[in-house]
């Protein structure tokens, strides 16, 4: 077969860099960057890219694919940052909220072995720990990616057994490319319809696999070191200016796409993220072409080095910035000591630990390389110490789970004693409209954690919370009161955290369908991360509208109260205040006075 030309593409380190930024971005500044997570993305189409070219070069090389070789070079490449990562994070979250070592066991298998997007869905369904992040949930990506590379490399390898003609190979791995792409964006695009929680469709390795095979279909035709016969014609025919405008326009684009994007948009898995994967490909293929028609420019050294550590960076930067962010309360402090901290761990990391764990030489090895080994062995004992004794539920969810339990016992009371109660009880207090008298409160979690509080100090009232409740759950839990007439005179509906954007749609069906002789009050949601783009502050504001037009309902507002009270959220989520004193105080008096407000208003009728 033919010979091929070894060499490092240059450029290919500003696609490493540009995803990674986009990645950073997002995570420190996600309110400002929504749309950043698509960085994700490019990293999965460069690695689906550079994966196979490299296969395809072995094979002209070789006649063949090794393909134990490659899972090796792999695992080597991966493991090694990945638990140093691991060994670093865990003692250093000691100085946070002990919250984020919740189920820590458990993160740490699955993020030791490529497991952590499985383990993400299969906790996505608890409230709970969106707000409370886990400290490795960004390895999610490297779960997907590694799944890539096992799969892939034993494809690739059972092809190279069958063609023996580079030619045939190219086209036959283009193919399967093809195949396999459309197999896993089918599989997310057909699945969009009726989601609202699309975490599941996101973290999967079959739905989210296409990035990867975009980025083989490219790499079967542009290569590393060798091409097909059209890429190369193309390139003789291009002027050098033409592929750095395509690239300039093509990370503008790219980046201007993250603007658009959010995490809970069905058109995010439409379309947005196959765009990002389309762009990056012709970042590849401008960045490709800029090396061959510039030879004799060179990449600029400390692009290369961000370029080496940009791997370890993508690890390190979100345990630092969670447990930083937990220690300071400051989003600038934290991402400064995030940023700092990931270089620092990243540079040591590709310079010392990686090629002493494979044992390749390092500079000052005899000075180094024990202390280094023996700090890790260290690291590794008090990393096992606390994951053996880590918390399995969060304070939050402790706090949630035990204001389930006293909800559960009161229904339960409720419905003994409406069964054993004897026939000549006097009925309920009734209105005028034939409702019973009191205070019905529909809650989320916010108000299953204020529950024993509000029941002590809402006179008549009866509460109904529960975690991750949307609206439309809330309008079911008020039809059905309402139809077993259990719905009392004041209605409050404490719901808007768990948004969607059809809360307009479902708000409105509430008023609607609530029947005459009841005073509605609203609580507008406050979610400490949330700004003006958010569902839940867009909720806020239009329930402010709503008292203009419907003399029957009054408005609570939370959402301005908490946010004139952030010492209420201090070592919280930023959403919950569950158990602070303070916080219970506030949100009761928030509702009392609209009751007040609502008594001197009309009903419904």
């Amino acid at each position: 077969m033919g010979s091929i030309k070894k060499a490092r593409i240059r450029w290919f380190s500003l696609i490493r860099i540009f995803g990674l930024g986009m990645v950073l971005y997002y995570h420190y500044f996600k309110t400002r960057y929504a749309g950043g997570f698509v960085g994700v993305d490019v990293f999965f189409t460069f690695s689906g890219y550079l994966i196979t070219a490299l296969f395809i070069d072995e094979f002209i090389r070789r006649d063949k694919v090794k393909l134990w070789a490659f899972y090796r070079r792999r695992f080597n490449r991966i493991f090694p940052p990945l638990l140093l990562m691991v060994l670093i994070a865990v003692p250093l979250s000691l100085i946070a909220n002990p919250d984020l070592r919740t189920n820590l066991t458990k993160q740490i298998t699955a993020t030791l072995s490529f497991t952590t997007n499985f383990y993400e869905i299969s906790t996505g369904g608890s409230y709970e720990t969106n707000f409370i992040p886990h400290l490795f949930v960004h390895t999610w990506s490297l779960a997907v990616e590694m799944h890539f590379y096992l799969i892939w490399g034993l494809i690739v390898y059972l092809v190279s057994r069958t063609v023996k003609s580079a030619k045939y190979f190219r086209t036959a791995i283009f193919s399967v490319s093809f195949v396999l792409f459309a197999v896993s964006f089918l599989s997310m695009f057909t699945q969009i319809k009726g989601l609202s929680e699309y975490s599941p469709i996101y973290f999967s390795s079959l739905t989210h696999g296409y990035p990867f095979f975009v980025g083989a279909m490219i790499g079967s035709f542009c290569g590393v070191g060798q091409s097909a016969q059209g890429f190369n014609q193309l390139t003789s025919h291009l002027a050098w200016k033409t592929p750095l405008i395509g690239f300039v326009v093509s990370a503008l684009l790219l980046f201007g796409l993250g603007t658009r994007m959010k995490f809970d948009q069905a058109s995010t898995y439409a379309y947005g993220i196959l765009l990002g994967s389309l762009i990056t490909g012709c970042l590849i293929i401008f960045a490709r072409l800029l090396h061959d028609k510039a030879p004799n420019v060179a990449e600029p050294r400390f692009i290369t080095y961000l370029a080496d550590i940009s791997y370890a960076m993508y690890l390190f930067h979100w345990p630092l910035y969670i447990i930083f962010l937990s220690y300071f309360n400051n989003n600038i402090k934290a991402v400064v000591a995030a940023l700092i901290g990931s270089v620092i761990f990243s540079t040591l990391s590709y310079y010392y630990i990686e090629p002493l764990l494979m044992g390749k030489p390092v500079a000052y090895q005899k000075a180094v390389g024990g202390p280094l080994l023996f700090a890790m062995v260290i690291l590794g004992v008090v990393t096992a110490n606390y994951a053996v004794d880590a918390p399995h539920m969060s304070s939050l969810e402790q706090h949630l789970w035990v204001g389930n339990l006293y909800q559960d016992a009161d229904q339960i009371q409720a419905v003994h004693a409406k069964v054993s109660q004897p026939k000549q009880t006097v009925p309920v207090s009734q209105t005028n409209y034939n409702v019973p008298q009191g205070i019905s409160i529909i809650g989320d979690s916010v108000t299953l954690g204020a529950r024993s509080y509000l029941l002590e100090h809402v006179k008549n009232s009866d509460i109904n919370a529960e975690g991750n409740r949307r609206m439309d759950q809330a309008y079911d839990v008020l039809m059905n009161q309402q139809n077993n007439n259990q719905l009392r005179e004041y209605v409050v509906i404490c719901i808007g955290t768990n948004a969607f954007p059809d809360f307009k749609e479902q708000i409105d069906k509430i008023i609607h369908d609530l029947k005459k002789g009841h005073r509605l009050i609203f609580m507008t949601p406050y979610d400490g991360h949330a700004d003006a783009t958010y569902d839940s502050t867009k909720i806020a504001v239009y329930e402010r509208t709503l008292p203009a037009k419907y003399p029957f309902i009054t408005v609570t507002d939370w959402n301005k109260i908490a946010a004139s009270h952030p010492e209420v959220f201090e070592g919280t989520d930023g959403t919950h205040f569950g158990g602070i004193e303070k916080g219970n105080i506030l949100y009761t008096k928030g509702i009392n006075d609209a009751i007040k407000t609502a008594g001197k208003k009309t009903v419904k009728a």
